[in-house]
């Protein structure tokens, strides 16, 4: 049996939090893509660690954590991530496992990268200019190096015609940064590389199925962010959805059975895009203080707004959601009014579904009011706890989206999740 576990929105919806308080009650938790630009961000003993391609699992010691082919890895910032988590004493050899499967982002990936969003000048698509994209060109291109081409004797022959392709590309471009630090630092992380599980996934996972082992696919991003569905060009080089699951792990639809969507009580956006019902003004800087809102992987502040439910219906249609989880609900106690977007107007006319083109379109949200509470919500232990207004708030959200709001989270702490 395998359930998901993705965010709804255009990312940072909280989802790391989220996998660490089910982990438990699995016995595997698997990425199933994306790559180092994901920050998925826990507190574990009251200490902030970031997790950025590692599953989020992996604080729990009876845990399998599989990263799977769908991601694409990045050797140096793997061990940076393994070196800080093994600090806190996790054994990464007992329980962390790679696909042989999964896509390497080499040096040159990143200088492309970064190259070509500084070439498209105001039209840049807010890249985290991690490489993320430029890997994934090249597994759909059929020139990608793997990890299971790490552990072949020719590795070093592979990754200089790689290179050599790469710098052919790079010549088009005014990039003329020297990479020699880079690549040091990529063939230690390499050797590192070699020493850690690496296994047939698509065997090994469906291996565990059989054995009835509870599975826990862990998405990265947001679903707005899918390359097929999001907010296209604006989008990350992966599928975030659901349906991203079979074949960033190997493993038949028939396996999956919930589809837990994660969700901000609000929206928030990195980089560019489109954003409909941003906040530009103090509502919205306050949504940023309140909620930290400063990206986990880039630092980068994020765009602020109220909670789009279009987009928030039109992602759980797209995966399938069978329960919700409402994350940063206590950042709503800082106003004494919230809104909502429950359609949007365009050219005169209200729909409450999403267009081919959001970027370009003048579209104004349709937003309805809520009032506010007064009591700080960070403090409540049950859900029998909220304020009344909250409750009314999520039971219109719930109703809105014909999905149920199961777990409500009102703080950053492990324990700050409240089940309806």
């Amino acid at each position: 049996m395998v359930d998901v576990l993705l965010g709804l929105q255009w990312g940072d919806e909280g989802k790391g939090k989220i996998v660490d308080y089910f982990a438990g009650k699995y016995d595997v938790i698997a990425r199933f893509q994306g790559g180092p630009n994901a920050g998925h961000t826990l507190y574990v003993e009251g200490r902030k660690i970031v997790l950025h391609t590692i599953p989020s699992g992996v604080f729990h010691s009876n845990t399998i954590n599989l990263i799977g082919n769908g991601v694409v890895l990045d050797p140096v910032t793997f061990k940076k991530e393994c070196e800080k988590i093994a600090a806190e004493g996790v054994d990464l050899k007992k329980n962390l496992f790679i696909s042989e499967k999964t896509h390497i982002i080499v040096p040159t990936h990143r200088a492309l990268d970064k190259a070509s969003e500084i070439a498209k000048g105001h039209e840049k698509i807010g890249s985290t200019l991690k490489g993320i994209g430029p890997a994934y060109m090249d597994k759909t291109g059929r020139n990608g190096i793997r990890v299971g081409d790490v552990m072949a004797p020719n590795f070093e022959e592979a990754y200089n015609k790689l290179k050599a392709k790469h710098q052919q590309l790079l010549s088009n471009y005014s990039f003329d940064e020297d990479i020699t630090e880079w690549e040091k630092e990529f063939f230690e992380a390499v050797e590192f590389l070699r020493t850690m599980n690496v296994v047939n996934g698509e065997y090994f996972l469906n291996k565990l199925l059989k054995e009835n082992k509870k599975v826990l696919a862990e998405g990265a991003q947001g679903s707005m962010l899918d390359v097929d569905f999001g907010t296209y060009p604006f989008v990350t080089s992966s599928n975030t959805i659901s349906a991203g699951v079979c074949t960033g792990l190997g493993i038949a639809p028939q396996w999956i059975k919930g589809v837990i969507g994660v969700t901000k009580a609000y929206c928030t956006r990195v980089g560019s895009g489109p954003f409909p019902t941003e906040l530009e003004d103090a509502t919205g800087e306050t949504l940023r203080q309140v909620g930290g809102e400063f990206g986990a992987t880039t630092g980068r502040p994020r765009r602020c707004g109220w909670i789009d439910l279009v987009a928030l219906n039109y992602t759980c249609m797209l995966s399938g959601v069978t329960e919700l989880v409402m994350t940063k609900s206590d950042v709503l106690d800082a106003f004494d009014e919230i809104e909502a977007c429950v359609a949007y107007g365009i050219d005169g006319k209200e729909t409450k579904e999403l267009p081919f083109q959001l970027n370009g379109l003048d579209i104004k949200p349709v937003l309805k009011k809520f009032s506010g509470w007064s009591e700080k919500t960070a403090d409540s232990k049950s859900y029998s706890d909220l304020p009344k207004e909250m409750k009314e708030f999520l039971i219109f959200v719930e109703e809105y989206l014909g999905i149920p709001v199961k777990f409500v989270s009102n703080g950053p702490g492990r324990d700050q999740i409240l089940e309806k």
